[in-house]
This record gives C-alpha cells, sequence and structure tokens, in this order.
C-alpha cells in the first residue's frame, strides 16, 4: 500500500467511529465511496453483461451491511476493503440464490474466474453458488486460503495489501495465492 496520508485518515476514522463517534461514519464515506465503486466495477466485469446488479447498488449494500457490523472490528483501511470483500461475496452470493430461486426462471449467475483460476488462454466461469460452495469447503480445512481468495478476487487487493491485512508475509500470500487457484481450478472444473 502507498504511504498515502488518506490512508491514514481513513484508518483514524475508522478507529473513532468504532469507538462510538457517529460523525466520523459521515467524514469516512466519502474516502472509500470511489475506492469501493471502483473495485465493484472490477468485480461485476465478470459477471454476465445483463447481471441486473450496478456498481452503484453493490457498494451501497455493502456500506448497509457495514453499518450493522461490530464497528469495533474495523480496524484499518485494509481491514475494511477485507470485510467489503467478504460482503461483497455475501451479496453476490445472497443474489444468485434469489435469482436461482425466482421461479421465473433466472438460472445461476456465472462469474469469470480468469484472475482466480490458472486458465490462461480461456477465460472460464463458474456458478457464483459453486464458488461459494468450493469456498465454504476451502475455509474448512484452510482459512488463510480462502481470505487470501477473498481479498485478491473480490477486494482487489495486491500480494502486499493482502499481506497487511492478514498481518503475513509477501512470499507466504504468494503461496497461498497459487496453491488456493490451483485448488480452486481442480474444485470448479470437476464440477462441469
Amino acid at each position: 500500500m502507498t504511504d498515502d496520508p488518506r490512508q491514514h485518515d481513513v484508518t483514524g476514522l475508522l478507529l473513532s467511529w468504532g469507538q462510538g463517534d457517529p460523525g466520523a461514519l459521515d467524514r469516512l464515506l466519502p474516502l472509500l465511496y470511489d475506492e469501493l465503486r471502483r473495485l465493484a466495477r472490477g468485480r461485476l466485469r465478470r459477471e454476465p453483461p445483463e447481471h441486473p446488479l450496478q456498481a452503484t447498488a453493490l457498494v451501497h449494500e455493502v456500506f448497509l451491511r457495514l453499518v450493522d457490523l461490530d464497528r469495533t472490528t474495523l480496524q484499518s483501511r485494509t481491514h475494511f476493503f477485507a470485510i467489503s470483500a467478504r460482503l461483497m461475496r455475501q451479496i453476490l452470493v445472497d443474489h444468485a440464490r434469489r435469482a436461482l430461486a425466482d421461479k421465473r426462471g433466472g438460472g445461476a449467475t456465472v462469474i469469470s474466474l480468469d484472475a482466480v483460476t490458472a486458465a490462461a488462454a480461456q477465460t472460464s466461469t463458474v456458478d457464483v453458488l459453486a464458488l461459494d460452495e468450493a469456498l465454504e469447503l476451502l475455509s474448512s480445512f484452510d482459512p488463510r486460503q480462502c481470505q487470501v481468495v477473498e481479498l485478491r478476487f473480490f477486494s482487489g487487493l495486491t500480494i502486499p495489501e493482502v499481506a497487511e491485512a492478514l498481518g503475513i508475509s509477501t512470499a507466504t500470500v504468494e503461496r497461498e495465492w497459487a496453491m488456493a487457484k490451483a485448488w480452486l481450478h481442480q474444485r470448479l472444473s470437476s464440477r462441469k
């Protein structure tokens, strides 16, 4: 991460908000909104073009869910984006489940796994529910690999940003990312 003064402002505002300062959230949202929208747009580019969610709606849904969280858990800008990644995943999975349950026929929402799988030549797609199921299974035996995937895939964090968020070395993140990608590719390919 860069040593941007705004990053320190964000961390301070997150801590103030966690300590009960309601005005901190009002000052915090403008600092985070554009970056979260950029991440949401990147994430939704992996969705089919007919996907009904827009980046703005996804960001607003993330903010709504953040308000319900225990504020004291948000300790830094990186931690905020780590939690936002998990919330984006949950929102997209919830949306896919609703679409699948819709009697007017949604079928499963597909997402691109080009950022997750090792498929170099051709972009493969997977059902978002299958991805969620695979991540739940991965989390059951390797929670850290699941966290790395969430941070890289859903939040778009770089390897150094993931390392900072998880408090581990970049070499460990690179190793965990490579192993998780290979495992997910194998797991999701076998479903076809």
